[in-house]
């Protein structure tokens, strides 16, 4: 698809359906909060079906929403940088080393204070609860959410050898398709929408193991497996992708978790962490 993605929706217009012309009214009227949305939301704001969006999608030539998303974001104003220039988070290449790292801590300031709004008490609990009472706890996810997973594993293997943290999506796949009602799945989705991940929660659900989804999106695809939902904060342009500010989100999650997780046994967990840090402390110089 050559040029502005509203340019081609507007070429289009005519020919459209009549939910299609609404999905279309309402992108030309919300272009800039729209690249945010997730299919599911976008469903839901204009009154049409995630079918329609993505054979809207297609039409225009496009591989599918994200795409599309990607497309509406590069139409909007951009900076130099190439991060939207719609927030005023965006780091511009005129900015001195100072503004840089103000905008930065702002970025990520603005991530903490929304996570914290989203958390819930009682769903903070029943996460908690079914990471106590598991016998394993795998740690997924893919991409840069991968990370997110790796550091929920690394933290909580300071107190725990319950924890296991898969790297590779066939071996999560695998983990899937062994896993029980005893085991917990952990899953990072920033999006909450990619094939890997629609095919090891699937698994997951056939196997009647129990999921703990962080994302951002609490209305998304992968929400429809999970039975707990930790939403993390700040919005994310198609731009940013793996922007550490959405990072900082769900590294508050885990730190939650865990401190959660060890109020539950604080004699045992205390002992677990005391011996891990004696056992590293060998290895500094």
């Amino acid at each position: 698809m050559a040029g502005n993605i509203l340019d081609s929706i507007t070429k289009q217009y005519n020919s459209l359906t009549r939910s299609g012309k609404k999905l279309a009214d309402y992108i030309f009227t919300n272009t800039a909060s729209a690249q945010y949305m997730s299919i599911t939301s976008l469903a839901e704001s204009c009154g049409v079906s995630e079918a329609t969006i993505t054979r809207f999608c297609r039409g225009l030539g496009l591989s599918g929403y994200n795409d599309f998303k990607l497309a509406l974001a590069k139409c909007e104003r951009i900076s130099n940088l190439g991060d939207p220039s719609d927030i005023p988070q965006t780091i511009n290449a005129e900015d001195d080393f100072d503004t840089m790292c103000h905008k930065l801590y702002a970025s990520n300031i603005v991530s903490l204070n929304e996570t914290l709004e989203h958390l819930n008490e009682k769903t903070l609990n029943q996460a908690v609860d079914l990471l106590s009472t598991a016998r394993h706890v795998y740690c997924f996810g893919q991409g840069g959410s991968m990370v997110m997973a790796m550091e929920a594993w690394a933290r909580f293997s300071t107190t725990t050898s319950n924890f296991i943290h898969i790297e590779d999506s066939h071996m999560q796949t695998m983990a899937a398709a062994l896993a029980s009602p005893q085991d917990v799945i952990l899953f990072f989705s920033y999006s909450g929408s990619t094939k890997d991940m629609e095919e090891v929660l699937e698994l997951a659900e056939e196997q009647k193991t129990p999921i703990i989804l962080v994302t951002h999106f609490p209305k998304s695809r992968a929400a429809e497996f999970a039975n707990v939902i930790l939403q993390c904060g700040y919005s994310e342009s198609p731009l940013q992708s793996g922007s550490i500010a959405a990072k900082v989100g769900q590294l508050f999650l885990i730190e939650c978790l865990f401190y959660g997780y060890c109020r539950k046994n604080p004699e045992v967990r205390a002992a677990a962490r005391s011996a891990t840090a004696q056992a590293i402390a060998k290895k500094l110089l």
